[in-house]
């Protein structure tokens, strides 16, 4: 999926790790009309989207995937596994549903969920993972995120706590690389936070 997203023409706009925290407030506006199509969807009102609604879901989107598929969606995205996907974990949902559409009817499927704005912090947000997945094999590992830490400031590094934190909170599964899809996770955690030292900026 990142292959397709990154032979797409068009340059990255990300030069550092601070350039991709600024964009929070704009992805937090961005994704909050989420929360409209996720109470469209969820139709017990429970607070969760269980696996036969995710299908009507897909169904409504005009998203064909196997049952096997959608069965492999659902578990990736129940990351808590309480047997349904809540709403932080529907932004991940549909990110990545917005990565599996065909081009030709992207246009119709993210008209379905929401506004062009949406589209536009989709693509943004795939760009922050693109420029931070320095070797460019679809995963970041701790090297990558080391260096885009220190990028924006050569000569004032990092501390290695915060490196190693900032990639334990994005590791969820602790195999020592992070996919788009924890990456995703872990940005929609970081959005919400409303401390402004959860996030530590590095001095440009």
């Amino acid at each position: 999926m990142m292959d397709v997203k990154r032979s797409a023409p068009g340059r990255n706009n990300f030069r550092s790790i601070n350039s991709i925290i600024m964009r929070f407030p704009q992805f937090k506006e961005g994704l909050k009309e989420i929360r409209g199509v996720f109470e469209q969807y969820d139709e017990d009102s429970n607070g969760t989207i269980e696996l036969e609604e995710l299908k009507k879901c897909l169904q409504k989107l005009q998203v064909e995937l196997t049952e096997q598929e959608i069965n492999d969606l659902f578990g990736s995205c129940d990351m808590d596994e309480i047997e349904g996907i809540q709403f932080n974990e529907f932004i991940v949902l549909l990110c990545l549903i917005y990565l599996l559409i065909d081009p030709a009817t992207s246009s119709n499927t993210t008209s379905k969920m929401g506004s062009p704005q949406l589209k536009a912090t989709f693509d943004t947000i795939i760009e922050a993972f693109l420029f931070l997945d320095k070797n460019g094999d679809g995963k970041l590992n701790k090297k990558d995120l080391v260096k885009a830490l220190n990028e924006a400031s050569p000569w004032e590094r990092s501390p290695a706590h915060i490196s190693r934190t900032r990639f334990e909170e994005m590791d969820w599964d602790r195999n020592g690389n992070v996919s788009f899809r924890e990456f995703l996770f872990s940005l929609v955690n970081w959005v919400g936070m409303d401390a402004d030292d959860e996030i530590p900026i590095i001095a440009s």
